[in-house]
C-alpha cells in the first residue's frame, strides 16, 4: 500500500499501511513524515515512481484537473497501465482529452479504468447510460453539469445580484477565488467532452463546442423569465445528427414545467433522450468531497465484485 500527495509527502510499506496512523500523522504534523518508522518503509517516492514501483494492484488517482493538457493525472494512468495496475479517478483532464487512448491500453491489458466521478461526482451519471440504459439507443443528452453555475441562477431568482450571488457561492466554498472555470462553462464543456465520448463513443475537443457562460446575465433578465414561466439554467448539451455530434455549454431559459428547471442550488440533473424510453432524469449531487470520495468507492467496489465489461470503462 501507497499514499502519495503533492503537499504532504508520500509513503510506502510492501505489506500494508495503518490507516489509523497515516490519519494520526497528517492530524498532528500536517504531513506524513509523522508516520512511525518500521522495517521496510519507504518514503518520498515521487508519484510516478508510488505507481510504478508499488506492489499495489489499484491506483486512485485523485489530482486537481487540468483541461488544457490533462497532466499529470495522464501520465499517472498510463504509469498505472504500464505495470497491470487497475485505476479509478475522479480527474475530468484524462477522459475529456484522452480517454480512447487510454482506455485502449487498459483493455489491452485487461485493466478496469473508472471514471463515475468525472461526471456529476458520486451520482451515476455515466453508469446509468452504460448500464440500465444499454439496450437504447440515445439521441440527446442535456443537463445541468455545474453546481457552482445553477447555485448562482437559483440566487439570483431570490432577487440577489450576479455579484451578491457570486460571492455568497465563494462563501460557501461552491465557487474558487477565480470562478472563471464554472461561470463561464468550462467546467461543464470538459463533463460534456466526456460524455461525448463515453455515452456517444464521438470523442469531440473543446474548439468543437460552442461555449458561453452566464455572466453576462443581469437580475433583470432572470426575474423577466419568471416573469414568462421560464428559468435560466445553463445547460450542457450533446445532439446526435446524421453527420456527427453536435454540442453547445450556454445558459438558456426553459418551461418551468421542464424536470431541469425546478433542479436548484448547487445540485446537477442529466437527461438522456432515448428512443425505448423517452426522456430519463438524473438528478444528485455533482461536487463535494464525500459525494467525489463515492463515485471513488464506487468504482472500486467494481472492480472487487468482478462486474466485467457491462461497467468497464
Amino acid at each position: 500500500m501507497a499514499v502519495s500527495g503533492s503537499s504532504k509527502g508520500s509513503i510506502y510499506h510492501p505489506d500494508g499501511l495503518s490507516l489509523e496512523s497515516l490519519l494520526a500523522a497528517v492530524r498532528e504534523t500536517g504531513s506524513l513524515a509523522g508516520y512511525p518508522d518500521v522495517p521496510g518503509l519507504a518514503r518520498d517516492w515521487d508519484s510516478l515512481a508510488t505507481i510504478r514501483d508499488s506492489n499495489a494492484d489499484i491506483v486512485v488517482e485523485a489530482t486537481y484537473t487540468n483541461l488544457e493538457t490533462g497532466q499529470p493525472a495522464v501520465d499517472h494512468i498510463r504509469a498505472a497501465f504500464e505495470t497491470g495496475k487497475h485505476v479509478v479517478t475522479s480527474n475530468k483532464g484524462p477522459a475529456a482529452l484522452a480517454y480512447r487512448q487510454l482506455k485502449a491500453m487498459a483493455e489491452a491489458r485487461d485493466l478496469y479504468w473508472g471514471i463515475e466521478g468525472t461526471v456529476m461526482a458520486g451520482t451515476p451519471a455515466l453508469r446509468l447510460a452504460q448500464t440500465a440504459l444499454a439496450g437504447c439507443g440515445i439521441a440527446e443528452i442535456h443537463g445541468i453539469l455545474n453546481g457552482t453555475t445553477n447555485f448562482i441562477l437559483t440566487q439570483m431568482e431570490e432577487e440577489s445580484t450576479y455579484a451578491d450571488a457570486l460571492a455568497q457561492a465563494q462563501r460557501l466554498g461552491y465557487a474558487e477565488a477565480d470562478p472563471t472555470a464554472d461561470v463561464e462553462g468550462h467546467d461543464a464543456l470538459g463533463k460534456l467532452l466526456i460524455l461525448a465520448a463515453v455515452v456517444m463513443d464521438t470523442p469531440l475537443t473543446a474548439d468543437e463546442v460552442a461555449r458561453r457562460g452566464i455572466s453576462h446575465l443581469t437580475l433583470e433578465d432572470v426575474q423577466q423569465a419568471r416573469a414568462q414561466g421560464q428559468r435560466w439554467k445553463l445547460i450542457a448539451r450533446l445532439h446526435r445528427r446524421d453527420d456527427g455530434v453536435e454540442a453547445s455549454v450556454g445558459p438558456q431559459m426553459i418551461p418551468a414545467s421542464h424536470p431541469l428547471a425546478s433542479v436548484s442550488g448547487a445540485t446537477n440533473a442529466i437527461t438522456y433522450v432515448t428512443d425505448l424510453l423517452g426522456e430519463v432524469t438524473l438528478v444528485g449531487a455533482g461536487a463535494g468531497r464525500r459525494e467525489t470520495g463515492f463515485s471513488l468507492l464506487s468504482d472500486l467496489l467494481a472492480i472487487h465484485g468482478n462486474m466485467g465489461d457491462a461497467v468497464r470503462e
